[in-house]
């Protein structure tokens, strides 16, 4: 088992300001409406201990593989930082060694790598149950670069009076491959699937993404609301989908529309016949009398969720959008109503930096920002289950 001289820290808000940081770097994040709250609770709930930039599902084990290989050096923290950065950077080489071209972090950067992968894994091995240790990579490594010292000091003092020894990782993990920093491969072997979902069953029993791991399901779809086994899903999955859809068409139609803006206040003629093309196309496929069956109050009794809070205007926001596509979606394009409440939703969050009136802002805007439906992770949790179905 790994094992270090615990230090108490209190690292929850520091966690939470992490992701939240890490959120505002991810592509496949932008949030110019101020729905990423709800769009994230959803995800958490449906595949937890994802990220959208996640890519293959070994970091999962490689981080940890690496990590121990810095345990008991009592290294001062500033090596362990470099030592770890050098271990991360030696294993994209491996990965292309060993005839890997997708999915690799850092192929292309190599030792000017910026975000490291244990940066991008460090919370979803939390939430799995993988990493025991509670705190960031930082207090890790003040922890690691005192446990020499306290170890010495238990051989000569009462052991009773001297710190904690708490686990790093779970003790079930794998043991790495000999090779692994020589020529590494991006498939799991048979007995890392079945750890990696010992785990998920262990820490997330009711998420989906436990259930579809569990059943070995690899599927080829767009949206998880469109998966062949959706009718299996359990009641509350098929709930929070069900809700899941609904959300990502309906309030796809306010970022085109917040597109169609800044197209024209670019005086982009080409751009706005193309957002106004996508929004004639987003409201013939709207099905109006689901959206006004559609029960907001059961929706957000659907996607609370303790890590995220999601704020009173938010919920106005998509209160005030849903009714206006109700009240006239194929008009929606030129509908004073609508702009104005896309304009103060914007303006609201993004205050000086609001690209309706700063025209250095705006003049910055390469044309599209928060285009894409939500799919709350399904492409990461899809990447993911497929590995686990093609293990060996």
């Amino acid at each position: 088992m790994s094992s270090l001289a615990w230090i108490d820290f209190d690292e929850e808000e520091r966690q939470r300001a992490h992701r939240i940081m890490a959120l505002f770097q991810e592509r496949e994040s932008r949030d110019e409406l101020g729905l990423g709250a709800i769009r994230d609770s959803i995800a958490d709930h449906l595949f937890p201990g994802t990220s959208t930039i996640q890519t293959r599902l070994r970091y999962m084990l490689f981080i940890p593989w690496l990590f121990q290989r810095l345990e008991g050096r009592g290294m001062p923290q500033s090596q362990l930082h470099t030592e770890a950065r050098g271990l991360e950077i030696r294993l994209v080489d491996a990965l292309k060694s060993g005839g890997e071209s997708n999915g690799i972090i850092g192929r292309d950067a190599g030792a000017r790598l910026q975000r490291l992968p244990s940066s991008v894994y460090w919370a979803g091995l939390g939430i799995w149950g993988i990493r025991l240790f509670p705190g960031s990579i930082d207090s890790l490594f003040v922890s690691l670069s005192g446990v020499k010292r306290r170890r010495v000091s238990l051989d000569s003092e009462d052991a009773a009076a001297g710190p904690r020894i708490a686990a790093i990782w779970s003790q079930s993990l794998p043991q790495p491959p000999d090779d692994l920093l020589d020529r590494a491969v991006f498939r799991l072997t048979a007995a890392e699937a079945e750890f990696i979902i010992d785990r998920l069953v262990a820490t997330k029993p009711a998420a989906l993404l436990t259930l579809l791991a569990r059943k070995g399901i690899d599927v080829e779809c767009d949206y998880i609301w469109t998966h062949p086994h959706l009718a299996s899903f359990p009641a509350r999955a098929r709930r929070l989908v069900g809700h899941g859809e609904i959300f990502s068409q309906v309030m796809h139609g306010a970022a085109l529309l917040y597109n169609l803006a800044l197209s024209e206040l670019r005086d982009r003629d080409d751009w706005a016949a193309d957002y106004r093309e996508n929004i004639e196309t987003w409201a013939a496929e709207l099905n109006r009398s689901v959206v006004r069956d559609w029960s907001l109050e059961d929706f957000w009794d659907a996607v609370e969720h303790p890590d995220h809070s999601i704020r009173p205007a938010a919920k106005r926001f998509v209160t005030r959008w849903r009714q206006l596509v109700i009240d006239g979606t194929t008009q929606i394009a030129s509908a004073p109503a609508a702009r104005q409440l896309v304009e103060e939703r914007e303006r609201q969050l993004k205050t000086s930096q609001s690209r309706y009136t700063n025209r250095a802002v705006r003049d910055r805007w390469t044309g599209a920002s928060g285009v894409g439906r939500f799919n709350f992770r399904w492409n990461q949790a899809k990447s993911h289950l497929r590995d686990l179905v093609h293990a060996e």
